[in-house]
């Protein structure tokens, strides 16, 4: 049985912050307030300065800035055709940052299909037990289209992933899966011990507009069932993302964080 964290650990993803991030002094300045707002962690994704092969920002200096912030990073998002072609670059990588769970943020380009996935978990043959030698856990990032029922057997897409490589976790995105229409808690459930690593989203329906994201506590989704639902399966990381904010996404993370930490052991 999973065991529960004597207290939630909360990270930041740094999607939320991509704007600031393209640049090396924009990047420092975010863990330095980050920090400040109090969070543990963050998640390295859409690091701009970090892009390319020569980046403005390595491995080492974001963990030297970690460091002095007194942040982890807890997790990555790393693009798929790397982790298939440079694989031990992206070893490396992430042991330079101190950094054990290494996720996909969709499967992007081969269209919503049976066959599709089917391609990505052959593609998944070679690269995740390479990663799981070298210690790395690796998970998949799911958006609403992994619901899509596969006609032939009514199963969803993401369910049949799963079910095929039991070695690959689930970096459940809370927004994403309220949008699809599936019960949260109900699909934290039927996955105990691999949901290390979570997204924290809200959703908060807006006169005019509909469903957009909103910081942690601001929206409609069910938090007081959720976060004990997600300690009983075992996750370690709380990550808030919003992918656009209505207003400063500084002050997005401040509010999610301080709702969080209200309801934190």
């Amino acid at each position: 049985m999973p065991k529960t964290p004597s207290r939630r650990l909360i990270a930041a993803q740094m999607y939320t912050l991509r704007e600031v991030c393209k640049t090396a002094e924009g990047f420092r300045s975010a863990l330095e307030i980050l920090h400040g707002i109090g969070y543990d962690g963050v998640q390295l994704s859409a690091i701009g300065c970090m892009d390319g092969e020569n980046p403005e920002v390595t491995a080492g200096q974001a963990k030297e800035w970690l460091d002095e912030n007194g942040l982890v990073c807890c997790a990555t998002h790393r693009p798929w055709d790397r982790l298939i072609n440079k694989t031990d670059e992206e070893i490396e990588f992430h042991r330079i940052l101190g950094c054990d769970y290494v996720a996909i943020g969709g499967y992007w380009g081969h269209g919503q299909t049976l066959a599709a996935y089917q391609k990505f978990l052959g593609e998944a043959e070679p690269v995740v037990p390479a990663l799981n030698a070298a210690g790395l856990t690796f998970a998949y990032h799911n958006h609403s289209h992994e619901f899509i029922k596969i006609p032939e057997t009514g199963q969803w897409l993401i369910d049949y992933v799963l079910e095929q490589n039991p070695a690959i976790e689930f970096e459940m995105d809370t927004y994403w899966v309220a949008n699809a229409g599936v019960d949260v808690i109900q699909m934290i459930d039927r996955l105990p011990g691999r949901l290390t690593c979570v997204h924290i989203k809200d959703r908060e329906m807006v006169a005019e507009v509909g469903g957009v994201m909103a910081p942690v506590g601001e929206g409609n989704l069910n938090w007081d069932g959720i976060l004990p639902a997600l300690d009983r399966a075992g996750t370690k990381w709380f990550i808030v993302e919003q992918d656009e904010c209505r207003r400063d996404p500084f002050d997005c993370l401040a509010s999610s964080f301080e709702y969080l930490s209200q309801l934190n052991r």
